[in-house]
């Protein structure tokens, strides 16, 4: 079972880079990590997928550094792997624009410092290569060697001095207990469920909870009711997996606060507001509307899956109506989706806060409606208003 204690990827600080081709993005990326985590060649175009490698970076801690293929590339395949570059910034935090500081910025710079401020992604343009010249800084490039290690250390520093300090009492469950409060924590396990481990969102919930003072009682569906019934002190809070939320809400009583992981992970992420107002689009679907369900990560479906078996099956209850479903996981998500009724998406958390909103920002500006996993399986079981009784400022938007 993963430790508890590690930094997963989507907590981290998301460090790309980002230049043409040969200006020695690669190379810069293995002088500042102090590892050979990309291949290096004089041949322009060697990377051509985004490379990501998780570590600890001084003094920024854990991060994702990304090296990605020529923003300049040609052809065919060299526009495929400039379309990729371009989806790396919907999950980077800070943006290093390498370019050669032999030659002068031209229309590939400005592109890419003009998406960054579009994405609003703080960034610093160096120029490699300042072994090989005699020319001064311009002041528009920070001056950097990935040949000879020239101001690796003052590059790690200024791109440090970049990252912006988060909101240090956010938390995804933490402040709603109090020390010594009990929350339970139903978990299914069924052939969906990862063998020997929890999955992300549990093991976040139950270290939040601790580091709260709060005791953790974790129990599956099958077990609830005997757990209630077996604590004298009644739970602060009951948090569900959002495939057993109208189970669950059966058998928690109405006096105890009811809500899921994945409500949890939308209001973490920072879209839990828009998650509510998306679900009420569930009850505008009309047959034949294409409904895009997504997840951030990729994994086998089996039987009962929750995105391609479970929600499907309750929208149409829901509805009433035949509906057709598009299934993404992983890094794939559709750019053009004027074609979609509605999104649902996962509860996003092997995905970085950045790209999460991106995801949601991309599918509002196509005039789709946005909501989560356990926000649309609250609606449709009829308990939303229950499930967000902890969050009394979303509440008001159901109330409305």
């Amino acid at each position: 079972m993963p430790s508890l204690n590690s930094a997963p990827s989507s907590e981290r600080i998301h460090i790309g880079f980002f230049g043409r081709r040969n200006a020695g993005k690669s190379s810069l990326v293995n002088k500042v990590t102090n590892q050979e985590l990309s291949v290096v060649s004089d041949t322009a175009g060697t990377t051509t997928d985004p490379v990501s490698k998780a570590m600890e970076l001084l003094p920024l801690g854990p991060v994702v550094i990304i090296d990605t293929a020529g923003f300049d590339d040609e052809g065919e395949l060299g526009l495929l792997r400039v379309k990729k570059t371009s989806q790396v910034l919907n999950r980077t935090d800070i943006a290093v624009l390498v370019t050669d500081i032999t030659l002068p910025l031209g229309k590939c710079e400005k592109e890419l410092a003009a998406l960054f401020e579009q994405k609003k992604i703080p960034y610093i343009i160096v120029g490699n290569k300042c072994d090989i010249t005699d020319t001064p800084p311009d002041g528009e490039r920070f001056p950097v060697s990935a040949l000879n290690g020239i101001n690796i250390n003052e590059l790690r520093e200024k791109i440090a001095s970049l990252v912006g300090v988060r909101d240090q009492t956010m938390h995804i469950v933490g402040d709603l207990v109090k020390k010594d409060d009990i929350a339970v924590l139903v978990v299914p396990i069924d052939k969906a469920a990862p063998r020997g481990r929890l999955i992300l969102p549990q093991q976040m919930v139950i270290r939040d909870l601790l580091e709260a003072g709060a005791c953790p009682l974790v129990c599956r569906e099958t077990e609830l009711s005997s757990a209630l019934g077996s604590i004298s002190k009644k739970p602060s809070l009951v948090i569900t997996d959002s495939q057993v939320f109208g189970l669950v809400s059966r058998q928690t009583p109405e006096d105890i606060p009811l809500t899921s992981f994945s409500i949890l992970m939308a209001r973490y992420k920072g879209f839990l507001e828009q998650a509510v107002k998306g679900a009420s689009a569930i009850k505008e679907l009309k047959d034949n509307d294409k409904i895009l369900i997504s997840e951030g990560c990729t994994h086998h479906r089996q039987c009962g899956d929750i995105g391609s078996v479970k929600l499907p099956a309750s929208l149409e209850k829901t509805t009433g109506k035949k509906l057709q479903i598009t299934l993404t996981s992983g890094k794939e998500f559709p750019e053009e989706m004027q074609e979609y009724a509605l999104c649902i998406h996962c509860g996003g958390c092997m995905l970085n806060e950045r790209e999460m909103l991106s995801r949601m920002r991309t599918s509002l500006d196509n005039g789709v409606p946005f909501t989560n996993y356990g926000t649309a399986l609250a609606f449709m079981n009829g308990i939303l208003r229950r499930s967000l009784t902890v969050f009394p400022d979303i509440l008001k938007l159901v109330d409305e």
